[in-house]
């Protein structure tokens, strides 16, 4: 998503004033005055949780910084998804309301001729001009049923099939709220709770979570400006560590305040790193113990990744570098500064070549030692959100906000394959751990895609064709992981579900439904447990062992 796309729109409300900007508002009615208090710093934080449900994560973490967010004391685990739409649809509810009552304080036995768009909603003179039609229609109404009543001697107001009314409406059932309900989890497919274990200790949104590849550790990063590494035994019981994100001020350690965004294990699962909006990496012992910090991007980590011989980490950031570190000494070995716009993911080819993303649009291949892109590949219209090589290191799968997916190949300068079918920005991408130089080699590869469509797609990529179409989210979905056979994919959406697939036939065969937005999701190393992380703080184990 865009660092900069939605500034324009939020910087009007960017400033902490101090005080609270009172208001006096009273009811059309005269029936009561409500005084309210609406602070900078309140509204700054809805705005600001809006940008990151909305995906524009890069826009809020910019936004996050000018209005100050990280120093307002509003505790983000109690405000719940989707907070700014549902009070600016009570405030839509309100004028709509406000249309119908006559000037002398009395409800017009009736509704609004039609309903308020937001911006109609906000422009007095529309709002008078439906609230005055709206009376002329009424008054014309009531005028007929006068006229019917004295002739026929009918009373104008009997409720029909003998049911009551209320304002007009059947059994005052009216429901002004367009939102559906959320989709029911069949019965059969649902995850019991006893098989799902709710963890507990983060302060802020969990936006990433990752298993030791070794071991049921599952690390977790969040907001609150920690990692955590959780332990889990067979009584599902858990003990958590927590790693606590500082930076040196005034010769003392301070909380940096600031996002942890991306994490990584290391192959054998003895360190894990870490990246976070305040510019530094950092390697930790599965201990929880602070081994390095490496500090040379200026800006914003998004993106962070092991090498799978475990002695470099790669890194990608606002400052449009990437960086690989060397994990022994926690020195930077080479800067890559190739990007015109801020990078947003990496992923290694192979010990010494890796290929990064960006705003720009482009793609870099580039090679620890040289001085210059291996390869640039160039066909995405937008900001290219993530890439990913297959197990083979052959082809290169990137995804766009320009709704597209592109398989790339090191033989060639145009895309293989230019998949499209997402109908909105895909957020994400995986493999399977399927087809040659895998652990699953006679199993057909597959590329999964994550869309804020709220669909999931599953591609052969070797025919280039969607194989299936996922559907049963309702939210925009930001992660998908294959289990470690290929034979299942779980997906985590804002609508709070996690979903878990039969990559074969393409369907649900177990769902869970958590208590907030999902982030991410992940396997163990067995296959037989799922972690979830979520806006509302919680991280979520689902036990999938019969």
């Amino acid at each position: 998503m865009s660092l900069y796309g939605e500034m324009s729109v939020c910087l009007p409300l960017i400033g902490r004033a101090g005080n609270g900007v009172s208001s006096a508002f009273q009811h059309t009615s005269s029936f009561y005055w409500a005084k309210m208090s609406i602070t900078s710093d309140e509204v700054n934080f809805l705005v600001y949780r809006y940008l990151q449900e909305s995906g524009f994560s890069h826009s809020a973490f910019t936004f996050g910084i000018e209005s100050h967010i990280s120093q307002s004391n509003i505790n983000g685990t109690l405000v719940p998804p989707a907070a700014l739409i549902s009070i600016l649809q009570k405030g839509l509810q309100y004028v709509e309301a406000e249309i119908s009552i006559n000037e002398d304080g009395t409800v017009f036995d009736g509704r609004p001729i039609e309903s308020l768009s937001l911006i109609d909603a906000v422009m007095p003179d529309v709002v008078q001009t439906r609230q005055q039609a709206f009376r002329d229609k009424l008054a014309q109404q009531q005028a007929t049923c006068t006229i019917t009543a004295s002739t026929s001697g009918i009373q104008s107001n009997v409720p029909k099939n003998g049911e009551a009314t209320v304002n007009g409406e059947e059994n005052g059932t009216h429901n002004m709220n367009n939102h559906s309900e959320p989709m029911e989890i069949d019965v059969d497919v649902e995850i019991p709770a006893s098989k799902a274990t709710v963890l507990r200790g983060h302060e802020s949104e969990v936006f990433i979570c990752a298993w030791n590849p070794v071991s049921d550790l599952l690390a977790s990063g969040s907001g609150d400006s920690t990692a955590r590494i959780w332990n889990l035994n067979e009584n599902n019981n858990s003990t958590q560590l927590v790693l606590r994100h500082c930076i040196r001020e005034g010769g003392q350690d301070v909380p940096s305040n600031k996002d942890v965004t991306s994490l990584d294990w290391n192959s054998d699962g003895t360190l894990l790193a870490t990246g976070s909006y305040d510019g530094f990496a950092r390697i930790w012992t599965k201990d929880g113990n602070l081994a390095s910090t490496l500090g040379q991007h200026k800006g914003p980590i998004f993106a962070l990744k092991w090498n799978k011989k475990g002695n470099c980490i790669l890194s990608a950031g606002v400052d449009k570098t990437t960086i690989i570190w060397d994990a022994h000494t926690g020195e930077a070995k080479q800067q890559f500064p190739f990007h015109s716009a801020p990078a947003l993911d990496v992923d290694w080819q192979n010990n010494t070549t890796f290929a990064s993303c960006s705003t720009d649009m482009c793609i870099h291949v580039c090679r620890l030692g040289s001085d210059r892109p291996l390869k640039t590949f160039q066909g995405h219209t937008n900001e290219v959100n993530a890439i990913k090589w297959d197990p083979s290191g052959m082809l290169l799968a990137s995804c766009s906000d320009d709704m597209t997916l592109k398989i790339w190949s090191m033989k060639q300068e145009s895309c293989v394959h230019d998949l499209q079918a997402h109908s909105k920005e895909i957020y994400t991408i995986k493999w399977s751990p399927t087809g040659p130089s895998t652990n699953n080699p006679n199993a057909n590869i597959m590329l999964a895609s994550a869309s804020f469509d709220s669909t999931v797609r599953l591609w052969d990529v070797e025919r280039g064709v969607c194989i299936h179409t996922l559907t049963r989210h309702q939210e925009p979905v930001y992660s998908v992981a294959f289990s470690p056979d290929g034979k299942h994919l779980a997906s985590g959406s804002f609508d709070k579900c996690v979903h878990i697939w039969n990559t074969t036939t393409g369907a649900l065969v177990h769902s869970y439904r958590g208590t907030g937005g999902i982030f991410e999701v992940c396997w163990n190393s067995t296959g037989d447990k799922v972690g979830a992380s979520a806006s509302d703080g919680s991280v979520c184990v689902l036990d999938l062992r019969k």
